[in-house]
């Protein structure tokens, strides 16, 4: 019988659930799940260069014993993608905070359906391709899918 392949969500992942995915002392924490279900294969997760740098720093400066848990996890489940450049970022302005507008940017490039982070009040009123979530919202909508397979 012939099957039908499955097709990976494309997650976009904010630095902070990449953060609180190395750091977490918890292994089911939603933020962790997401990053172990990417590297299983049941999600494709995504992260600009600006992701990991920030997510870098911050660990470095704040819970330096998580860097070889973050290192490890960019290397087993991420796809990186480039860091939008200012005239890439430009026709999205007024969609989301200015900080946030290259996380937004990136999201909208990479085709992520999903754009997961704890900060959702800072990508409105958001892009129409992207849905905004935070990961147990995001977690909720695989089990869903998964559900239906």
């Amino acid at each position: 019988m012939p099957t039908t392949p499955l097709i990976r969500p494309r997650v976009f992942i904010d630095s902070d659930v990449f953060f609180a995915g190395s750091a977490s002392p918890n292994e089911y924490s939603a933020s962790l799940v997401i990053l172990r279900m990417a590297e299983i294969m049941l999600l494709e997760a995504i992260v600009s260069q600006q992701v990991i740098i920030e997510t870098e720093r911050n660990l470095a400066a704040k819970m330096p014993n998580a860097l070889p848990s973050f290192r490890l996890l960019v290397g087993r489940c991420l796809t990186i993608v480039p860091s939008p450049s200012v005239a890439e970022v430009a026709p999205h302005r007024g969609l989301a905070d200015s900080k946030d507008l290259p996380i937004l940017a990136a999201a909208v490039q990479a085709r992520c359906a999903w754009l997961v982070t704890f900060n959702t009040r800072h990508f409105q009123p958001g892009h129409p391709d992207v849905m905004v979530l935070r990961p147990g919202g995001l977690l909720l909508r695989v089990r869903d899918l998964l559900a239906h397979l």
